[in-house]
């Protein structure tokens, strides 16, 4: 098991988004954690666990596609909530 800090759970989110958006070239204030991890939540609890990365793929390329991400991740949770309503349960 690793000792290094930044791979302890709950390592410094904000220091990784920080030095992600530079390696990327994106605005780190375009990133709102909080409210990520709430539609990642949703995601993962309404769908599956596996989902959350590939949803937040999608949502990044629909804001890219100059959607606002305020838009975008009400319409993700929007979409995880209705799938894990009845009519979309899996047997």
């Amino acid at each position: 098991m690793s000792t290094d800090p930044r791979r302890a759970p709950g390592a410094d989110l904000p220091a990784w988004v920080e030095h992600v958006a530079a390696e990327l070239g994106v605005d780190p204030g375009l990133v709102d954690i909080e409210r990520i991890l709430d539609v990642a939540t949703d995601v993962a609890h309404s769908v599956a666990r596996p989902a959350v990365p590939v949803t937040m793929l999608v949502a990044g390329l629909a804001i890219a596609s100059g959607r606002s991400g305020e838009d975008v991740l009400a319409t993700a949770r929007r979409a995880a909530l209705a799938w894990a309503s009845d009519e979309n349960v899996l047997p």
